[in-house]
């Protein structure tokens, strides 16, 4: 028989004994480390979608317009359909690209014109493509035409290192061993093309929609023959087994090529090629009869209340859309002035399409880009500054200038700072400026053309009283260069 004392003291063993393993069953359910979000989740909770990408014409850059490239307009409406807000950054090569990609302090994805290819599927994983693509080989016109692989060999090649164009090339080789290429990570696709057409290089190898973007920036450029069969572009994520943001990425990219979306994007970057250049004198004499007539009074009235010669407004006009009031770019600028949708409405104009509107509004923006230049800048340069910053922006403008004080030219004098604008869209360059890849060269031309413009104007348009002010503006100079007048001349405000 028990005494009393065993009994508690049995009692007492077994309810410390019970107390035990509630509290190891407590640490169970309470204390253990909450699950790891996800991905996705991270991005929603923070707010922010952080994304890597190039620096060129067919994935992002800046210009006058802001923010562009298929690339990010595709990524940004990816940003907004999250909720979340868009945070860019650009890698400085291919390689680079991954490593950030792959850094756990990195961004979550890339959206970089890739190529899913067999050597990459271990850097990352790939979502569903959106875009297809062909490998052409581009060689310069003139030279003998290739037409097979075997003809590559002996040739002087270069192509992006990290690109799948490498990875090409070097499955090629195993094939033909005599066949010698060159890779690099200080150029871009545009530099490629930049080199094949003034004869640097032999061939390049790009991909068919980059081509299609610039290829009438370069005259002498030609497809040799595609490389093979046509292939995906698609975005990535880090490899591992987390694949919410992945899954996520997939479900768009279904959403928006069901919606239209993804198409009306492919039409306005790789559709068509931009024609608003210089059409010929004769063109020009024709639009001037037939066209000009209906809008003179709204560039008359314009020039008087911005204090800006009609005719150089009505040059910039004729650059941007030939004096047609609904034109669009595929950039989404539109009007008689091509205006953006934000400087239409800083400007106050709220039909692009109205020619009125669009001319007072086109007319403004340049009047306070003129004034807005800095200080040191003196006439005619100043002209020829506002109309660059004009066209490229003003940001980018600047990036030239500095190059040319680097270089010991005149920052100040559009005779150098031209000379600068189109390094801004080669990788050894606009890799050391503030705002990056710009179409300088265009901008170069867009000035060009609108002086020509404006030179043929005032002949044809100036009345017989005012011809003693041509004399004394200098503006027509018997007996001296055009390009050396023009670069003299009485600035036009």
């Amino acid at each position: 028989m028990f005494s009393f004392m065993a009994l508690r003291t049995r009692c007492l063993i077994g309810l410390l004994a019970a107390g035990i393993v509630l509290s190891l069953t407590g640490c169970s359910d309470d204390d253990a480390p909450a699950p790891r979000p996800s991905a996705l989740e991270r991005i929603k909770d923070e707010g922010v979608l952080r994304v890597v990408t190039r620096n060129s014409p067919a994935t992002y850059f800046e210009d006058r317009n802001g923010e562009t490239g298929f690339e990010y307009e595709l990524v940004k409406r990816f940003a907004e359909d999250l909720g979340v807000k868009l945070q860019i950054e650009t890698a400085d090569n291919l390689d680079d690209l991954f490593i950030r990609l792959n850094n756990p302090a990195g961004p979550e994805l890339a959206a970089a014109g890739l190529v899913a290819t067999e050597g990459r599927q271990g850097q990352a994983s790939f979502s569903v493509p959106y875009l297809a693509v062909t490998p052409q080989v581009i060689y310069r016109n003139g030279q003998q035409r290739p037409t097979r692989p075997e003809d590559l060999i002996g040739k002087r090649i270069l192509v992006l290192k990290g690109s799948s164009h490498a990875e090409q090339l070097g499955e090629l080789k195993l094939q033909y061993p005599e066949l010698n290429y060159e890779v690099s990570d200080a150029v871009e696709v545009v530099d490629l093309l930049r080199m094949v057409d003034e004869g640097q290089i032999d061939l390049t190898l790009v991909d068919s929609n980059e081509l299609a973007m610039n290829q009438v920036y370069f005259s002498n450029v030609r497809v040799a023959f595609d490389l093979g069969d046509a292939r995906s572009l698609a975005w990535a994520v880090a490899g591992g087994g987390d694949r919410s943001l992945l899954d996520e990425v997939d479900q768009f990219i279904g959403r928006v090529e069901k919606n239209g979306t993804l198409q009306r994007l492919k039409e306005r970057y790789y559709g068509h090629v931009d024609v608003l250049g210089y059409v010929g004198a004769y063109t020009f004499a024709t639009h001037l009869q037939q066209r000009l007539p209906r809008y003179e009074q709204h560039f008359r009235k314009a020039a008087q209340t911005e204090k800006v010669d009609w005719r150089l407004l009505a040059a910039i006009g004729y650059q941007e859309s030939l004096w047609q009031p609904d034109a669009t770019s595929k950039t989404g600028v539109r009007g008689m002035m091509m205006l953006t949708l934000g400087t239409a409405q800083a400007m106050g104009v709220a039909n692009r399409l109205d020619p009125r509107q669009s001319i007072i509004g086109g007319s403004k923006y340049f009047a306070q880009i003129h004034e807005g230049l800095a200080d040191d800048l003196t006439e005619p340069d100043r002209t020829w500054f506002a109309l660059a910053a004009y066209n490229v922006g003003i940001a980018h403008l600047s990036d030239a200038r500095k190059l040319a004080e680097a270089e010991g030219l005149d920052p100040n004098k559009w005779l150098d700072v031209k000379k600068m604008l189109p390094r801004l869209a080669q990788k050894q360059w606009y890799s050391k400026t503030r705002y990056g890849y710009a179409r300088g060269g265009e901008a170069v031309q867009f000035v060009a053309n609108i002086r020509r413009y404006y030179d043929i104007l005032t002949w044809v348009t100036q009345p017989q009283m005012e011809s003693n002010q041509i004399v004394e503006s200098g503006l027509h100079v018997p007996g001296v260069a055009k390009d050396e007048v023009l670069d003299r001349q009485t600035p036009p405000l």
